[in-house]
């Protein structure tokens, strides 16, 4: 099913298209090839085969006219998935919502516009979970994503690629993609690479611009990159991000190459070791994959240090008053009047409510709810303002400790991957999914997830390194050295 190029890294990609082993129109045509094949997962909406190809036949123009952009190798002629949270000029754009269904936006957002310019070629529109609101991506309008990954104890059971960037893990993981773009507002981009077995980080916010992003929680969403190494992604980060004028929360902040930051060299650094991360009835898997990662690191010449983060348990009460506030503001807008999705009613209001009622799945109407119930008169006291000063504690938790070390690990989920029936009945159960990676998102920090074993049962398992504001260099370091540590080579079966 796969052939030779879409087993090659986006690295490895570049090096071999800029010696002319073959064209970047040959690479797009394979992975068109396994998308056909994995259809089935599920990992699309929206697929674009004949926009790639002439991507691709343009890139091998630039690079015959020796105008190929792109930094280290870079993105030129690269084959990469688009969640489908970022608008795209002339293409569907849904956010996996009925409400945005037939939405065709006349303008492209400011990172896929970036990546355009670096060369890369957009295979299509990923699936991803209803307005990024999920961990399972099961809430998706058009159906779940299934991992590509499976369970040695129950080959058949289907497995969740982990939300809400779920398409974009499983059709990296599955070759469909060399790399592929998610959104992380409490954990969305890492918590599905480690399901998935690949690499992804979320950016310090305000790295990558939100313009022509879907919102979910303006003052937590960030985009960043997925793929298959560590290098990969310090690729796709150096196309990615930027300071957009655009975007009032985009930091003016100069884009160094990342890819020069994997030195292989972590002597002296300190990395820090949470407590409050290794709670009593830590599965035990997980609990021993972070052992193995703290003692890779210290024969690589780093010290670890034991820190306080103290008021980690209150991350997740906090982000589901945050998060569901702002998206209720920001979902206000889907109205029935002005794009997407109406539904005819007897009056305005009807037709509002009509319209929303129809548009909206149960894990959107949920937070909707929840967020306008935080943020209504009587209550925004006592929960949403109350939730913003602990926020602001745990922000000062990590500035804490990192007086005192350079990057921090933690396990990124409390398990692997699980069945897509297992948990889809409780919403808090599910939620639970992103309590090692809500404080990092809360704080606005750089948090990487990059896969580091497999348990009992074949399923990858995924550690986070958390860094300072706006030092990803030292997070891609620092993983880098974990991933030759780790020697994480197995892929899903059939891939």
């Amino acid at each position: 099913m796969m052939s030779e190029l879409t087993r090659l890294t986006i690295a490895e990609a570049g090096r071999r298209l800029a010696k002319g082993d073959f064209t970047a129109r040959e690479l797009t045509e394979a992975h068109l090839k396994v998308m056909e094949a994995r259809r089935g997962l599920n990992a699309f909406i929206t697929e674009t085969p004949e926009l790639a190809l002439e991507s691709a036949s343009a890139s091998d123009a630039r690079r015959k006219a020796g105008q190929a952009g792109g930094l280290a190798g870079g993105l030129e002629g690269i084959p990469l998935g688009i969640k489908d949270l970022f608008c795209t000029k002339g293409v569907q754009t849904t956010a996996a919502s009925h409400i945005l269904e037939g939405f065709v936006p006349q303008y492209e957002s400011t990172v896929t516009a970036n990546l355009a310019r670096a060369g890369a070629v957009s295979l299509g529109k990923l699936n991803l979970d209803e307005f990024a609101m999920g961990s399972s991506n099961l809430t998706s309008y058009f159906g779940g994503v299934e991992n590509p990954w499976k369970k040695g104890s129950d080959p058949a059971a289907r497995l969740v690629p982990g939300g809400s960037s779920g398409g974009s893990a499983a059709a990296v993981a599955a070759r469909m993609a060399m790399g592929a773009t998610g959104t992380d507002t409490g954990g969305s981009i890492r918590q599905p690479a480690a399901f998935c077995g690949i690499v992804g980080i979320k950016p310090t916010y305000g790295r990558c611009s939100r313009w022509g992003v879907v919102a979910f929680a303006s003052s937590l969403d960030q985009p960043g990159p997925m793929a298959r190494t560590v290098e990969d992604c310090a690729l796709m980060l150096n196309g990615m991000a930027g300071h957009d004028p655009k975007d009032s929360t985009s930091a003016p902040m100069p884009v160094p190459d990342f890819a020069k930051a994997l030195t292989g060299d972590i002597r002296g650094l300190k990395v820090g070791i949470p407590a409050e991360y290794r709670p009593d009835g830590l599965n035990a898997e997980v609990a021993r994959a972070w052992d193995q990662g703290i003692e890779w690191l210290k024969a690589a010449g780093a010290t670890p240090v034991d820190i306080s983060l103290p008021h980690t348990k209150y991350a997740l009460p906090v982000y589901y008053i945050v998060a569901p506030a702002e998206a209720s503001s920001n979902l206000a807008r889907y109205d029935g009047v002005r794009f997407g999705l109406r539904v005819e009613g007897g009056s305005l209001d009807d037709m509002y409510r009509k319209t929303r009622a129809a548009g909206f799945g149960p894990e959107v109407r949920r937070r909707i709810m929840i967020g306008t119930y935080v943020l209504s008169a009587g209550y925004y006291d006592a929960y949403y303002s109350k939730a913003q000063k602990v926020r602001r504690l745990i922000a000062e938790d990590f500035t804490q400790a990192f007086r005192s070390v350079d990057v921090i690990l933690t396990p990124t989920a409390p398990s692997a991957a699980f069945g897509m029936t297992d948990r889809s009945d409780d919403p808090v159960t599910m939620w639970l999914n992103d309590v090692f990676t809500i404080p990092t998102s809360l704080a606005g920090l750089p948090g990487l997830s990059l896969p580091v074993g497999l348990n009992g049962d074949g399923l990858p398992l995924g550690l986070q390194l958390i860094g300072r504001p706006f030092d990803e260099e030292t997070v891609f370091k620092v993983a880098g050295v974990m991933e030759q540590a780790a020697a994480f080579t197995a892929v899903p079966e059939g891939v």
